[in-house]
């Protein structure tokens, strides 16, 4: 065949000389136009096996089940951060309004003192003093303790926020896992159907063409046979000369050919 081609058409392997063609060289393989055809067969539905593996791989579910997956570790990551935060602020909370109670006991303890009139002027006048600064201790307190109150409500409101952003974002999951679990079940029936009938037309081809088949699917891109159609190799999309043409009718039937292209077999149909 004419090796002065241009580039190769989209599909076809990127080597002009397969290492497996040339390995097999000079080691002719024989099979019945009709095994050659079953060959087909068996390229077509290692073909459909093939694109269902693919798509088992990239369904849109799987990437939406990673980005979820993600997302929630990151949520739950944060909640527990958002948690340690209301803690801490609840126990900073309770500390001053504890801290408050205890002055504002002192503060009960003075009124009644003064109340009463018990003890000296003297006392009395020191009793009367330190609640004021009682009072002003409990007004520096009650401002710090509402700070801490506030700074509470935002830890628990974010916490919250966190909380439901990540129930829906588990309910985002479920149903992708839902959509996940039925197209792999779909697959699975496809696959079911394609493997049985590529199983039993492998297994009525010669073990040499069977075996070369497999060669040189391993090293041509997963597509070992191609069809010569319209004086075309739909391996690689290149239509063949006149001369290779005539080279090709005069071959004997039984004879397994190759692209010279892309040293796929080439069945005559």
């Amino acid at each position: 065949m004419d090796r002065n081609r241009g580039p190769l058409a989209s599909g076809s392997p990127g080597p002009r000389t397969p290492p497996a063609r040339r390995a097999d060289r000079g080691s002719s393989v024989k099979a019945s136009p009709a095994d050659q055809i079953r060959l087909l067969e068996v390229q077509a539905d290692d073909a459909r096996l093939d694109a269902l593996a693919n798509r088992r791989r990239t369904l849109p579910a799987l990437a939406e089940i990673s980005r979820l997956t993600r997302e929630i570790t990151d949520l739950d990551s944060r909640i527990g951060s958002a948690q340690t935060d209301v803690s801490d602020l609840t126990r900073s909370q309770t500390k001053a309004s504890n801290e408050t109670g205890v002055v504002r006991a002192r503060l009960d303890r003075n009124n009644v003192r003064l109340s009463a009139g018990t003890g000296s002027a003297k006392d009395l006048q020191a009793t009367s003093s330190e609640n004021v600064s009682l009072h002003r201790r409990i007004a520096v307190l009650e401002e710090a303790e509402l700070e801490v109150m506030e700074q509470v409500e935002v830890a628990e409101s974010t916490l919250a926020e966190l909380r439901t952003t990540r129930d829906g974002s588990a309910v985002a999951l479920a149903d992708a896992e839902q959509q996940r679990d039925a197209a792999f079940a779909d697959l699975d029936d496809d696959l079911g159907r394609v493997r049985p009938h590529r199983e039993q037309a492998a297994a009525q081809l010669p073990e040499q063409l069977a075996t070369r088949y497999e060669r040189i699917r391993a090293s041509a891109g997963g597509v070992g046979a191609a069809q010569l159609a319209d004086g075309r190799c739909t391996g690689c999309r290149l239509q063949l000369n006149v001369s290779e043409l005539a080279t090709i009718r005069n071959a004997d039937p039984d004879e397994v050919l190759e692209c010279d292209e892309c040293g796929r077999i080439l069945v005559r149909a």
